[in-house]
């Protein structure tokens, strides 16, 4: 069989959160990586069961604190890591805008190309199931990033066959990047 048809396969048996603990597997096994947010160490959030295999001393637990964690992870990359920067959902970005938009998006043209930043930015949109948490907990913020953001790369994730992929093509990037999970997709 060939690598392509093996390949498909493997996206055909496993599901999407599969994949995205596959993705977080195979980022932590990068020297430079580290990954932090909320409940990165300790249970709290739906997306912790995905990095709980990644051993804790790549973790970096952090308070509620969005804006900060942002302003930590471009600090993190300027001095040599590649921060995966995880918010459990999209609504909760939305408090790092300032440094998102307005510093990481454009420290190169700020400093004349000497600072280029790369973060990999690990979000998701609300689930809805099997409780419905309040329409503050359920927003897709894409189009509105998509417009701010002119040096970050931002991917939808809507199929479990991208995820993997787009999670390295961020890694290989020399880019910041927004990678969005559908965690009503969890379980496909």
């Amino acid at each position: 069989m060939d690598a392509d048809k093996e390949l498909i396969l493997k996206h055909k048996m496993t599901t999407y959160k599969e994949e995205i603990i596959n993705a977080m597997n195979n980022l932590a096994s990068y020297d430079d990586t580290i990954f932090i947010g909320q409940s990165v160490r300790w249970k709290g959030t739906g997306l912790y069961w995905t990095i709980e295999g990644i051993p804790e001393s790549k973790r970096i637990e952090l308070p509620v604190f969005e804006d900060v964690q942002m302003g930590m992870s471009i600090g993190l990359s300027l001095e040599g890591f590649v921060p995966v920067s995880i918010y459990p959902r999209m609504d909760f970005l939305v408090l790092a805008y300032n440094q998102l938009v307005n510093h990481l998006d454009k420290m190169e043209e700020m400093s004349d190309g000497q600072f280029k930043p790369k973060v990999i930015i690990r979000t998701a949109i609300g689930s809805v199931k099997p409780l419905f948490p309040g329409p503050q907990h359920i927003q897709d913020h894409c189009s509105a990033l998509e417009l701010m953001l002119k040096n970050v790369d931002l991917y939808k994730l809507g199929r479990k066959e991208d995820i993997v992929p787009s999670y390295e093509k961020a890694y290989r990037s020399d880019r910041s990047t927004i990678l969005v999970e559908i965690p009503d997709l969890y379980d496909s």
